[in-house]
């Protein structure tokens, strides 16, 4: 005699599944990409922010995104873009490429930013280095070729003793300032919206000079109108490899450059920002990328989320002594 075993009821049933379903679930979790990555840039398109987050983009996809998208949230010198992703989840579908600005030098001149510069961000990788360029134009004598030389026709032309920077409070700005107080010249500066229309005026002769980023230079030097006199790295910027840094031209340990870099939403989990970095430290080491950044005098380079949190801390600290010294608040 044979006895059957008792029919498993509706109950019985649904609990395997629901436990068969819970044990794939972290597998699942791993191993599906994200429908949609955006990539939130906090300046217009064109510039050299959202030409990163551009290239990255094309190359994101695959294990981490089915697509990526680049969402330009404007205004507020970046602080807008950094709101947005202080506002999204951390689910790793909303990444921000930024400027060190906005997180290292912005807590030092605003008395109140929206944001929490450490808790409102996760860092994930490094994105580009780039160093800033100082140029003068045709208002300058051609005899001038260094920035003592700049200086000296300053003093003997007060009127003229002004430069340029793509935004007050920017590092090319700072530099400038530097420069200014290494010399002991009083120059003017000259707040404009972006590194293009400060270089506008000044091939239109209508500023002396203009600190920006040497890229932004570099489709304006055949004509010859533009001489760059210095750049500001610790050596020789590889996309202006005949114009000697400011150390060079006896300015002690003037050495400064900024960078841009990816970052989740605050309190990201961790392998979700292993993730993410892992996509695009792949996405910057593409020929492609790397090339179409060269172009416009950036140098791709990636980074761990410790390194890219260090580097963040460390540049905090160094521009804070030097923005109080210069006196600058977003008010002034």
């Amino acid at each position: 005699m044979t006895t059957s075993s008792p029919t498993p009821s509706r109950r019985d049933i649904l609990q395997l599944a629901l436990a068969g379903a819970a044990g794939t679930l972290p597998f699942m979790a791993q191993a599906q990409a994200i429908d949609t990555v955006k990539i939130l840039a906090g300046f217009a398109a064109g510039g050299t922010v959202d030409t990163l987050a551009r290239r990255v983009a094309t190359q994101i996809t695959g294990g981490y995104a089915k697509s990526a998208v680049v969402e330009n949230k404007t205004g507020a010198g970046g602080q807008i873009a950094i709101t947005t992703l202080k506002a999204a989840p951390a689910d790793g579908a909303t990444l921000l490429a930024t400027p060190m600005s906005m997180l290292g030098i912005y807590p030092h001149t605003y008395k109140k930013l929206p944001y929490d510069p450490v808790a409102d961000v996760t860092p994930v990788s490094l994105g580009v280095v780039f160093d800033m360029g100082f140029a003068v134009g045709p208002q300058v004598p051609a005899s001038v070729k260094t920035v003592p030389e700049f200086l000296d026709w300053c003093k003997a032309n007060p009127t003229g003793a002004n430069f340029g920077s793509p935004a007050p409070g920017s590092v090319p700005h700072f530099v400038g300032e530097l420069i200014s107080r290494a010399g002991k010249v009083d120059m003017r500066h000259v707040g404009f919206r972006g590194s293009q229309p400060a270089i506008l005026d000044l091939l239109g002769g209508q500023i002396a000079a203009v600190s920006a980023p040497v890229g932004e230079f570099l489709p304006h030097l055949q004509g010859g109108k533009i001489r760059v006199l210095a750049t500001s790295g610790a050596t020789r910027n590889k996309f202006m490899p005949n114009v000697s840094t400011l150390i060079e031209q006896g300015y002690k340990d003037m050495a400064y450059n900024e960078w841009f870099g990816f970052f989740l939403p605050g309190k990201a989990p961790t392998e979700l920002v292993q993730k993410a970095n892992a996509a695009i430290r792949t996405a910057l080491a593409d020929k492609d990328v790397v090339a179409g950044l060269a172009a416009m005098g950036l140098e791709a380079r990636s980074s761990t989320p410790a390194e890219l949190a260090a580097l963040l801390k460390a540049d905090g600290e160094r521009w804070g002594p030097i923005v109080k010294a210069i006196g600058f608040t977003a008010e002034s």
